[in-house]
Protein backbone atom coordinates (compact mmCIF):
# COMPACT_ATOMS: atom_id res chain seq x y z
CA UNK A 1 0.00 0.00 0.00
CA UNK A 2 1.18 3.19 -1.00
CA UNK A 3 1.15 4.99 2.52
CA UNK A 4 3.55 6.36 5.47
CA UNK A 5 3.76 4.30 8.39
CA UNK A 6 3.85 5.71 11.73
CA UNK A 7 7.56 6.89 11.91
CA UNK A 8 7.57 8.70 8.70
CA UNK A 9 5.27 10.75 10.20
CA UNK A 10 5.91 14.75 11.79
CA UNK A 11 4.67 16.16 14.61
CA UNK A 12 2.57 17.67 13.52
CA UNK A 13 0.82 15.62 10.76
CA UNK A 14 0.29 12.96 13.50
CA UNK A 15 -1.16 16.00 15.95
CA UNK A 16 -3.91 16.72 12.30
CA UNK A 17 -4.59 13.13 11.87
CA UNK A 18 -4.99 12.69 16.18
CA UNK A 19 -7.17 15.39 15.98
CA UNK A 20 -9.23 13.89 13.11
CA UNK A 21 -9.28 11.00 15.26
CA UNK A 22 -11.10 12.70 18.27
CA UNK A 23 -13.33 14.32 15.73
CA UNK A 24 -14.51 10.81 14.14
CA UNK A 25 -15.62 10.37 17.91
CA UNK A 26 -17.09 13.16 18.30
CA UNK A 27 -18.99 12.85 14.76
CA UNK A 28 -20.13 9.12 16.22
CA UNK A 29 -21.89 10.58 19.29
CA UNK A 30 -23.03 14.08 18.46
CA UNK A 31 -23.33 15.44 14.45
CA UNK A 32 -22.91 12.77 12.20
CA UNK A 33 -21.49 13.65 8.62
CA UNK A 34 -19.25 15.83 10.78
CA UNK A 35 -16.39 13.47 10.14
CA UNK A 36 -16.23 14.56 6.65
CA UNK A 37 -13.51 16.85 7.80
CA UNK A 38 -11.49 13.83 9.23
CA UNK A 39 -12.20 12.82 5.67
CA UNK A 40 -10.30 15.39 4.36
CA UNK A 41 -7.47 15.65 7.26
CA UNK A 42 -6.48 11.31 6.38
CA UNK A 43 -6.59 12.51 2.91
CA UNK A 44 -4.36 15.64 2.72
CA UNK A 45 -2.12 14.18 4.81
CA UNK A 46 -1.74 10.05 3.61
CA UNK A 47 -2.05 9.26 0.15
CA UNK A 48 -6.11 9.74 -0.61
CA UNK A 49 -6.61 6.23 -1.66
CA UNK A 50 -4.35 4.41 1.21
CA UNK A 51 -6.32 6.86 3.35
CA UNK A 52 -9.39 5.36 3.60
CA UNK A 53 -7.58 2.11 5.22
CA UNK A 54 -6.17 3.72 7.11
CA UNK A 55 -9.17 5.93 8.34
CA UNK A 56 -11.36 2.75 8.37
CA UNK A 57 -10.44 0.63 11.44
CA UNK A 58 -11.01 4.33 13.35
CA UNK A 59 -14.24 4.49 12.19
CA UNK A 60 -15.14 1.40 13.31
CA UNK A 61 -13.66 2.16 16.80
CA UNK A 62 -16.36 4.93 17.32
CA UNK A 63 -18.66 2.71 16.17
CA UNK A 64 -18.81 0.97 18.84
CA UNK A 65 -18.69 3.80 21.23
CA UNK A 66 -21.62 5.34 19.67
CA UNK A 67 -23.26 1.53 19.98
CA UNK A 68 -22.02 1.66 23.99
CA UNK A 69 -23.81 4.91 24.42
CA UNK A 70 -26.77 4.66 22.10
CA UNK A 71 -27.97 1.27 21.75
CA UNK A 72 -31.18 1.49 23.39
CA UNK A 73 -32.70 3.88 20.72
CA UNK A 74 -32.27 1.85 17.35
CA UNK A 75 -34.62 1.49 15.04
CA UNK A 76 -33.98 -2.31 13.65
CA UNK A 77 -37.41 -2.25 10.93
CA UNK A 78 -35.33 1.30 9.04
CA UNK A 79 -31.76 -1.03 8.89
CA UNK A 80 -33.33 -4.11 7.58
CA UNK A 81 -34.73 -2.24 4.94
CA UNK A 82 -31.40 -0.39 4.36
CA UNK A 83 -28.91 -3.52 4.17
CA UNK A 84 -29.87 -5.06 0.87
CA UNK A 85 -29.09 -1.81 -0.48
CA UNK A 86 -26.45 -0.55 0.75
CA UNK A 87 -24.46 -4.30 0.43
CA UNK A 88 -25.41 -3.63 -3.61
CA UNK A 89 -23.53 -0.32 -3.13
CA UNK A 90 -20.65 -1.88 -1.55
CA UNK A 91 -20.28 -4.16 -4.43
CA UNK A 92 -20.69 -1.05 -6.64
CA UNK A 93 -18.40 0.40 -4.98
CA UNK A 94 -15.63 -1.82 -4.75
CA UNK A 95 -15.53 -2.24 -8.44
CA UNK A 96 -15.47 1.48 -9.00
CA UNK A 97 -11.96 1.37 -6.35
CA UNK A 98 -10.71 -0.99 -9.22
CA UNK A 99 -10.34 1.27 -12.07
CA UNK A 100 -11.02 5.21 -10.54
CA UNK A 101 -8.72 6.98 -9.85
CA UNK A 102 -8.72 9.70 -6.53
CA UNK A 103 -10.18 12.90 -8.57
CA UNK A 104 -13.15 11.04 -10.04
CA UNK A 105 -13.89 9.37 -6.58
CA UNK A 106 -13.93 12.88 -4.78
CA UNK A 107 -15.88 14.61 -7.86
CA UNK A 108 -18.46 11.97 -7.76
CA UNK A 109 -18.53 11.75 -4.16
CA UNK A 110 -18.60 15.71 -3.52
CA UNK A 111 -21.22 16.16 -6.42
CA UNK A 112 -23.97 12.87 -4.76
CA UNK A 113 -23.25 14.94 -1.46
CA UNK A 114 -24.35 18.00 -2.59
CA UNK A 115 -27.33 16.58 -4.58
CA UNK A 116 -28.96 14.76 -1.37
CA UNK A 117 -28.40 18.31 0.42
CA UNK A 118 -30.41 20.22 -1.64
CA UNK A 119 -32.66 17.49 -1.96
CA UNK A 120 -33.34 16.87 1.54
CA UNK A 121 -33.82 20.49 2.44
CA UNK A 122 -35.83 21.40 -0.75
CA UNK A 123 -38.09 18.80 0.82
CA UNK A 124 -38.45 19.66 4.48
CA UNK A 125 -39.17 23.16 3.42
CA UNK A 126 -41.90 21.90 1.20
CA UNK A 127 -42.95 19.52 4.33
CA UNK A 128 -44.19 16.62 2.28
CA UNK A 129 -42.72 13.94 4.02
CA UNK A 130 -43.96 10.62 2.56
CA UNK A 131 -42.62 8.55 6.39
CA UNK A 132 -43.64 9.07 9.74
CA UNK A 133 -41.08 9.74 12.57
CA UNK A 134 -38.86 6.89 13.45
CA UNK A 135 -38.93 5.20 9.97
CA UNK A 136 -42.94 4.25 9.49
CA UNK A 137 -42.97 4.47 5.81
CA UNK A 138 -44.58 4.09 2.87
CA UNK A 139 -44.20 2.72 -0.94
CA UNK A 140 -42.34 6.06 -2.21
CA UNK A 141 -40.41 5.53 1.34
CA UNK A 142 -39.11 2.26 0.69
CA UNK A 143 -38.16 3.28 -2.98
CA UNK A 144 -36.17 6.32 -1.32
CA UNK A 145 -34.90 3.97 1.59
CA UNK A 146 -33.24 1.85 -1.30
CA UNK A 147 -31.80 4.55 -3.47
CA UNK A 148 -30.41 6.13 0.00
CA UNK A 149 -28.71 2.80 0.64
CA UNK A 150 -27.35 2.38 -2.63
CA UNK A 151 -25.83 5.84 -2.50
CA UNK A 152 -24.84 5.17 1.20
CA UNK A 153 -22.84 1.95 0.26
CA UNK A 154 -21.45 3.10 -2.38
CA UNK A 155 -19.95 6.25 -1.04
CA UNK A 156 -19.05 4.59 2.12
CA UNK A 157 -16.67 1.84 0.24
CA UNK A 158 -14.99 4.56 -2.14
CA UNK A 159 -14.36 7.18 0.29
CA UNK A 160 -15.51 6.33 3.97
CA UNK A 161 -17.95 9.05 3.37
CA UNK A 162 -21.64 7.11 3.75
CA UNK A 163 -22.04 9.59 7.15
CA UNK A 164 -23.62 12.26 5.11
CA UNK A 165 -25.38 10.35 2.82
CA UNK A 166 -27.67 8.00 5.25
CA UNK A 167 -27.75 11.41 8.05
CA UNK A 168 -30.14 12.69 5.22
CA UNK A 169 -31.81 9.64 5.07
CA UNK A 170 -32.94 9.43 8.66
CA UNK A 171 -33.47 13.37 8.66
CA UNK A 172 -35.71 13.42 5.89
CA UNK A 173 -37.42 9.91 7.93
CA UNK A 174 -38.11 12.50 10.74
CA UNK A 175 -35.43 10.82 12.83
CA UNK A 176 -35.21 12.58 16.34
CA UNK A 177 -31.91 13.16 17.69
CA UNK A 178 -31.50 9.73 19.96
CA UNK A 179 -33.04 7.52 17.37
CA UNK A 180 -31.20 9.18 14.71
CA UNK A 181 -28.19 8.62 16.66
CA UNK A 182 -28.96 5.15 17.93
CA UNK A 183 -30.14 3.92 14.33
CA UNK A 184 -27.26 5.29 12.37
CA UNK A 185 -24.61 3.46 15.42
CA UNK A 186 -25.44 0.15 14.43
CA UNK A 187 -25.74 0.91 10.81
CA UNK A 188 -22.32 2.12 10.57
CA UNK A 189 -20.76 -0.73 12.32
CA UNK A 190 -21.89 -3.36 10.93
CA UNK A 191 -21.65 -1.89 7.38
CA UNK A 192 -17.97 -0.74 7.91
CA UNK A 193 -17.45 -4.14 9.98
CA UNK A 194 -18.21 -5.96 6.64
CA UNK A 195 -15.89 -3.34 3.91
CA UNK A 196 -13.02 -4.66 5.98
CA UNK A 197 -12.54 -8.18 3.95
CA UNK A 198 -12.81 -5.43 0.65
CA UNK A 199 -10.61 -3.16 2.13
CA UNK A 200 -7.67 -5.23 2.79
CA UNK A 201 -8.37 -6.98 -0.47
CA UNK A 202 -7.97 -3.62 -2.29
CA UNK A 203 -4.40 -3.48 -0.62
CA UNK A 204 -5.77 -0.92 1.81
CA UNK A 205 -5.09 -2.23 5.04
CA UNK A 206 -2.14 -3.59 5.82
CA UNK A 207 0.50 -3.96 9.26
CA UNK A 208 1.60 -0.47 8.34
CA UNK A 209 -1.22 0.86 8.46
CA UNK A 210 -2.62 -0.71 11.82
CA UNK A 211 0.08 0.33 13.42
CA UNK A 212 -0.71 3.93 12.72
CA UNK A 213 -4.42 3.03 13.94
CA UNK A 214 -3.49 1.70 17.04
CA UNK A 215 -1.74 4.89 17.69
CA UNK A 216 -4.37 7.19 17.07
CA UNK A 217 -7.28 4.99 17.92
CA UNK A 218 -6.65 6.34 21.59
CA UNK A 219 -7.90 10.05 20.43
CA UNK A 220 -11.59 8.82 19.68
CA UNK A 221 -12.74 7.98 22.68
CA UNK A 222 -12.11 11.64 24.41
CA UNK A 223 -13.83 12.71 21.39
CA UNK A 224 -16.63 10.52 21.95
CA UNK A 225 -17.23 11.35 25.47
CA UNK A 226 -17.35 15.29 24.08
CA UNK A 227 -20.04 14.24 21.93
CA UNK A 228 -22.21 12.61 24.21
CA UNK A 229 -21.83 15.82 26.34
CA UNK A 230 -22.56 18.16 23.29
CA UNK A 231 -25.54 16.47 22.00
CA UNK A 232 -27.51 17.03 25.02
CA UNK A 233 -27.06 20.80 24.85
CA UNK A 234 -28.10 20.90 21.24
CA UNK A 235 -31.94 21.49 20.14
CA UNK A 236 -33.51 19.46 17.56
CA UNK A 237 -33.53 22.05 14.72
CA UNK A 238 -30.49 23.18 15.56
CA UNK A 239 -28.69 19.43 15.15
CA UNK A 240 -30.82 18.86 11.91
CA UNK A 241 -29.09 22.66 10.51
CA UNK A 242 -25.66 20.85 11.62
CA UNK A 243 -26.13 17.60 9.80
CA UNK A 244 -26.96 19.37 6.69
CA UNK A 245 -24.29 22.20 7.69
CA UNK A 246 -21.40 19.15 7.61
CA UNK A 247 -22.91 17.43 4.37
CA UNK A 248 -22.89 20.94 2.48
CA UNK A 249 -19.18 21.12 3.55
CA UNK A 250 -17.88 17.33 2.73
CA UNK A 251 -19.33 17.85 -0.31
CA UNK A 252 -17.88 21.08 -1.51
CA UNK A 253 -14.45 20.66 -0.05
CA UNK A 254 -14.44 16.90 -2.47
CA UNK A 255 -14.67 18.66 -5.38
CA UNK A 256 -12.84 21.58 -4.74
CA UNK A 257 -9.39 20.28 -3.70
Amino acid sequence: MNTMTLWDLTGWEFAALAFAALLVGFSKTAVSGANTVSLAVFAAVLPARASTGVLLPILIAGDVLAVLTYRRHAHWPTLWRLFPAVAAGVAVGTVFLMWADDGIVRTSIGAILLLMAGVTVWRRRRADAEEEPDGVVTRAGRVKARSYGVLGGFTTMVANAGGPVMSLYLLSAGFRKLGFLGTSAFFFLIVNTSKLPFSAGLGLIDADSLLLDAALVLFVVPGAFLGKWAVTRIDQRLFEHLVIAATVAGGLQLLLR
